[in-house]
């Protein structure tokens, strides 16, 4: 799937595993509404009402999660957005883009190691992740704390014309 490939620089928000937790997907929507221009959540939104938020001012974009088990939830962000499903591929800026929720670690690495995706988007660990692998960069912003993962969630911004990645706390 593509979106946007024109030549105009583009800020991309990231977000993932929000769990239906209001207070996060409140300050995740604040924070993109005055500085992303699209927004991809990389699974377990959880419910519908936990997605309607996310109709604000940028384009949105969402990959099922393992949690993820309204059927509601893909209509729900139809009506604003688009629901990719279990995988997508997004092209911002001719940026391109693999947004995946992460259930499997060999499709996540397939992806990073196909040489296809400057980005490979992905959530399901709860564990903040910013690497390269071979001119790929493989992004996980976190999710809502779970025992093991304490960290304070987040989300991400990638800047399409200089690829720089900025981390911004929900908490």
């Amino acid at each position: 799937m593509s979106d946007e490939d024109g030549t105009s620089p583009m800020q991309i928000g990231v977000v993932s595993d929000t769990h239906d937790n209001a207070r996060y997907v409140e300050r995740a929507v604040d924070l993109f509404e005055s500085r992303a221009d699209a927004v991809v959540h990389c699974g377990d939104v959880v419910a519908p009402f936990s997605a309607a938020p996310f109709d604000a001012d940028f384009d949105f974009y969402a990959v099922r999660g393992n949690n993820d088990g309204e059927w509601a939830l893909s209509g729900t962000i139809d009506e604003f957005g688009t629901y990719l499903g279990e995988m997508g591929e997004l092209t911002f800026d001719g940026v391109e883009f693999a947004v995946y929720h992460g259930t499997s670690e060999p499709i996540v690495d397939a992806l990073c190691a196909c040489g296809s995706y400057d980005y490979v988007l992905r959530g399901h660990t709860h564990e903040r992740v910013r690497e390269e692998r071979g001119g790929t960069v493989h992004l996980n912003p976190g999710g809502v704390p779970i025992p093991g993962q304490e960290a304070e969630p987040a989300a991400m911004l990638v800047d399409t014309e200089s690829g720089e990645v900025t981390t911004e706390s929900l908490g």
